[in-house]
């Protein structure tokens, strides 16, 4: 069991300030975004310029170029349905410090996306799903059989394809989420990675709530055995929980400075 990877999830076209920037190649709302996530721990920065139907390819590459190159090579988890613009951007990335992933491959229309991944070296996160949310944990077990086998018979290793679970909002979904931790814990009986969106479990909370609720469910996630996942790295009682949970793992020596550092 490793140090657990943070994801940084706040380099996303779903902001206004973000879009807007993307859409001038503005590169300093961007910058910063990217420079204050590292500042909080991010170890990759997830870069989501949505569809991006018309300008995709040259968009992906303008911010991988960017960010790499004002933030000494931060591996970057590259974000859009668009697999032409995931492909630009993977020739573009510097992976002197990581390689690129690919969010995401899922077991339907999606499947291709772990083939580009194989094709191109990079890491793909694989949605346990095809469409919608799967019954229960056999249906999502046998996704993720089938995109494991997808994988290695394109020559990836089991590692880097990164499992995710499919974080459910509790408003609404409350009687899935131990069904949810009870599956990363079955990937991680496998020995295989996991990673996704976490912060989704709290979408449509106040806001003083979030930060509860996802620091709750990243605690247990972690026990069960979650390896990686997209959060804001900027929510302070998340990243101590994270934190402290690294420390409890054996994944970090402990020191009393460890929050600070």
């Amino acid at each position: 069991m490793g140090k657990f990877i943070v994801i940084g999830e706040r380099i996303h076209c779903i902001s206004p300030t973000i879009r807007e920037a993307m859409a001038n190649r503005d590169p300093e709302p961007i910058l910063k975004r990217a420079r204050d996530q590292i500042a909080q721990g991010a170890v990759y920065l997830d870069v989501n310029i949505g569809p991006a139907e018309r300008d995709g390819e040259e968009l992906m590459q303008w911010a991988v170029k960017l960010i790499q190159g004002e933030c000494d090579n931060i591996p970057l988890c590259l974000d859009t349905v668009n697999a032409k613009a995931i492909e630009a951007g993977i020739n573009v990335h510097n992976n002197s410090r990581g390689k690129p992933i690919v969010n995401s491959a899922d077991a339907g229309d999606r499947i291709g996306n772990i083939d580009l991944a194989a094709a191109n070296g990079a890491i793909c996160i694989a949605l346990c799903s095809a469409s919608g949310i799967p019954a229960d944990n056999d249906e999502r077990m046998g996704y993720c059989q089938q995109l494991l086998e997808r994988g290695m018979e394109h020559g990836m290793e089991p590692e880097d394809i990164w499992f995710d679970p499919l974080f459910l909002v509790v408003k609404g979904m409350q009687d899935k989420q131990m069904e949810v931790l009870d599956f990363i814990r079955m990937l991680s009986d496998m020995g295989l990675n996991s990673s996704g969106g976490l912060s989704n479990i709290s979408n449509m909370m106040p806001g003083d709530v979030r930060p509860v609720m996802d620091s709750a469910m990243l605690a247990m996630a972690m026990y069960c055995g979650l390896t990686s996942a997209i959060v804001n790295p900027g929510d302070k009682r998340l990243m101590e929980t994270l934190r402290s949970c690294d420390i409890i793992r054996n994944n970090t020596l402990y020191a009393d400075s460890y929050l600070d550092i």
